[in-house]
């Protein structure tokens, strides 16, 4: 009985690489890909899910009624407010903290663990958490304030629609700042110790040094980790939701919230779509006119 030789597969080193990313990229195509396509033909269709029979092809009509509708503009201004803060505030925190964590102290190890805490609870512990904290009978903040007599009774942090996306943000804030810190912090790793010594022979005090060596150092690190979090933050739905519902009236509506709503509670999937579809593209615009004025700076 004669044996059959084994099959073998040769693969040209060209073809290697392809072969190794088409589980990715056919991944990515059926998972991202295709759900946004679905959401653009939808959105060129009138379907709301409790009316099956009257389902019928519009066109543009649902944008045309988002140019038209108070609440979709309202929602883009809290939209740009919530990244327009929250950003740059975990940037800033984030930067922060990860000068500190860069220094040489006792427990540093400890306190780098530390930090990830936030980052890694889930989001909707991290919501019910600041809802705790923010309860005016009961909650953190309220007790602290009346004690010190800053405040003479109870603030309704997430009732009153002057303060209950600000809330929102301080909680978001908190929650994304670790990723800020464990990047930079990986940045300031790279930078040579040759460097700052160059700097302090040449009498350069810390602002000096910190203004010419080490932003010059993290230019790289920086415009991808902002690039990412202004994705996160902009998608970001699950804090509001579990912390005001959208609410009080519309104001912790931000664009996605809006879609969310329409879609999910009064089942217009049409109309949801086409907010999807028109977040998508503004976000997609805003990301590519910041990668362009980061190039630039990165270039010089």
């Amino acid at each position: 009985m004669t044996r059959k030789a084994p099959i073998t597969l040769s693969l040209s080193k060209g073809a290697l690489p392809y072969v190794l990313l088409s589980p990715a990229v056919l991944a990515t195509l059926a998972l991202v890909f295709l759900p946004m396509l679905q959401a653009v033909v939808t959105s060129l269709y009138h379907q709301i899910l409790w009316k099956p029979r009257d389902v019928r092809f519009i066109g543009v009509d649902n944008f045309i009624a988002i140019a038209q509708d108070p609440v979709a503009w309202s929602s883009l201004g809290r939209t740009l407010l919530w990244i327009g803060l929250t950003v740059p505030l975990q940037l800033a925190l984030g930067l922060a903290a990860a000068l500190l964590l860069n220094q040489n102290f006792k427990w540093r190890g400890l306190a780098r663990s530390l930090i990830l805490i936030p980052w890694a609870l889930p989001s909707v512990v991290i919501a019910l958490m600041w809802a705790w904290m923010y309860q005016p009978q009961v909650g953190l903040f309220n007790d602290l304030l009346l004690r010190l007599g800053l405040v003479h009774e109870a603030v309704p942090w997430l009732a009153q629609p002057g303060t209950a996306l600000y809330a929102i943000i301080v909680a978001l804030v908190w929650q994304g700042f670790p990723f800020f810190a464990i990047m930079i912090l990986a940045g300031l790793q790279t930078i040579p110790a040759s460097l700052y010594e160059a700097a302090a022979v040449d009498g350069a005090t810390p602002w000096q040094q910190f203004r010419e060596v080490t932003l010059p150092g993290l230019k790289g690190v920086l415009v991808t980790a902002v690039m990412l979090r202004l994705i996160w933050v902009a998608n970001s739905i699950d804090v509001i939701i579990v912390m005001t519902g959208g609410g009080p009236g519309y104001a912790t509506h931000t664009l996605p919230v809006y879609a969310f709503k329409r879609t999910y509670g009064s089942m217009d999937f049409g109309y949801g779509s086409a907010l999807a579809v028109t977040f998508s593209l503004l976000l997609l615009g805003l990301i590519v006119l910041y990668l362009r004025r980061a190039g630039r700076e990165l270039r010089q």
